[in-house]
């Protein structure tokens, strides 16, 4: 029986090819070239892997091969295969060769991958370098993943999340650059899951992600709805504004075998792109981990905005911090009975003053605000601070109150970030948030009153204390302490210098 792969195994692998690009192009570049060619990888290991079940079945009938290889679920052209590239790699035209391999595999797959490799050039001079250099670069590149420990055939990889996992890791490897240059946070795979749990998309609902990135929340919430409900009834939409990573996105979605997910390129805040009948399409759910506090958001638009689709009407936030303009369209994009929005947000949104203070105010005199949730510091690639989740609903029926979990204090320490745990601290949260009770130190039931009270600032102290009363100290006992160690070294003290008279010292 053939091991399976770890995703560290594949980080490894992953890490070494960037080295052949480090030097060249930017790590914000780079990694776009390696996971582009991870995806051929892994198609193509798929593709080989079922084409050999074919074979044992049909022996040497090539015709009705073919025929059932037609009926997969993508159609990978054999030109087109990894292993048809590596065989190659000594070619002078590589780069090309891997150009036109791409938009063959973008033509045999129309309906799933439009337009997907459209920003990665693999013949680039002014990326890559002359043709000599080029060439070594992809050389060096396909023999990285022609390494035999990175067999990505189904046996192997089991329920590993390819693109997904990689593009964690190489976010987390480049976050001091790359990373945090790009506002690009990618949500790790327990904090997607909360998030889907705690909005628990139904069959036949609407899903989007305004800030897709990856597609991380889109497909927990889908694999929610199927192992909950036992349904594939949804459906996915989305928007993203860095073209490499809509492309990451729609290969996970393919991937995932998500196959009718629309997922559109471009800035939603400027240019919301998912629109119907010439107005903001409406979701059952809207989930979102945004660019924190993004920068020229948009603000200077809001005029005409305002005659268009109107999502500013409870203030325009400030120019320099765009995490109410995300939260204003999300809610704004929900169904008026059944819509719910998630999203990730720095603490900041809670207690910021001015634009954001009033804006804040609106929603929570309009009972949308359901419950905000403390999470620990360091759980992203490439910020280390502390974010909060919050959860808005259409239709409260008459609750009023607003749940505040302070989970901050509880996760599991790793070596490069803090983890929360699916069966301890994400069950916890979920559990809690369901029963919508005080816990002592952990949540605390706020109503409206209080919150007004506290003139709307939403700081999760406020509410939940967590104040840790210290012991008492014995000062007596602690002094005869001092006192018998004080003694204990004038002990060794003096047979030390016992010894050294011996030693003639």
């Amino acid at each position: 029986m053939t091991p399976q792969i770890s995703q560290q195994e594949i980080n490894d692998v992953l890490w070494k090819a960037c080295d052949s690009f480090r030097g060249t192009i930017d790590a914000t570049e780079y990694k776009d070239y390696v996971l582009t060619m991870l995806f051929v990888k892994y198609i193509s290991d798929v593709w080989q892997d079922h084409s050999d079940e074919f074979q044992k079945q049909f022996g040497n009938d090539v015709e009705r091969i073919k025929r059932k290889m037609e009926r997969e679920r993508f159609v990978l052209p054999e030109e087109s295969s990894f292993y048809c590239l590596y065989d190659n790699r000594e070619a002078a035209n590589l780069g090309e060769l891997i150009n036109i391999a791409l938009e063959k595999i973008e033509m045999a797959n129309k309906a799933k991958l439009t337009n997907v490799f459209r920003n990665i050039d693999f013949n680039s001079e002014s990326r890559l370098g002359n043709t000599r250099k080029r060439n070594h670069i992809l050389k060096n590149l396909l023999e990285d993943f022609g390494d035999p420990r990175l067999n990505l055939r189904p046996s192997r990889i089991g329920n590993l999340d390819i693109i997904g996992g990689a593009y964690e890791y190489l976010i987390g490897r480049f976050a001091a650059d790359a990373g945090k240059k790009a506002g690009e946070f990618y949500t790790p795979p327990a904090v997607s899951l909360l998030l889907a749990k705690l909005l628990d998309p139904q069959p036949g609902e609407r899903i989007c992600d305004p800030a897709a990135g990856s597609g991380s929340l889109l497909l927990k919430c889908a694999a929610h709805v199927r192992k909950v409900y036992g349904s594939d009834d949804c459906a996915l939409f989305g928007q993203e504004a860095i073209s490499g990573t809509w492309a990451l996105c729609m290969m996970n979605m393919f991937l995932h075998n998500e196959n009718s997910p629309r997922i559109e390129w471009g800035d939603t805040l400027l240019e919301p792109k998912l629109i119907e009948n010439d107005k903001l399409m409406r979701f059952e759910v809207v989930v979102a981990n945004p660019p924190f506090s993004l920068d020229k958001w948009g603000a200077d638009k809001a005029g005409e905005e305002a005659k268009r689709f109107n999502r500013w009407h409870r203030g325009t936030p400030p120019k320099s911090k765009g995490d109410y303009a995300f939260i204003s369209h999300m809610i704004e994009t929900t169904t008026q009975g059944t819509g719910r929005v998630g999203v990730v947000v720095p603490h900041g949104v809670l207690f910021r003053g001015g634009a954001e203070g009033k804006i804040r105010q609106a929603f929570i005199e309009e009972n949308l605000l359901d419950v905000v949730i403390g999470l620990p510091a360091n759980l992203f690639f490439g910020t280390g601070i502390p974010a909060a989740i919050l959860v808005f609903q259409r239709d409260r029926k008459e609750r009023t109150d607003v749940l505040f979990i302070d989970a901050s204090r509880e996760y599991e320490s790793g070596k490069n970030q803090n983890l929360i745990r699916e069966d301890v601290e994400v069950a916890k949260i979920v559990e809690t948030y369901r029963a919508r009770k005080s816990v002592d130190k952990y949540s605390y039931l706020a109503s409206r009153d209080e919150i007004r009270e506290n003139d709307y600032n939403l700081n999760i102290p406020r509410y939940v204390d967590t104040f840790e009363e210290e012991e008492e100290v014995d000062i007596a006992a602690v002094q005869k302490r001092i006192d018998g160690i004080e003694k204990e070294l004038a002990d060794v003290r003096k047979q030390m210098a016992m010894c050294l008279k011996e030693l003639g010292l």
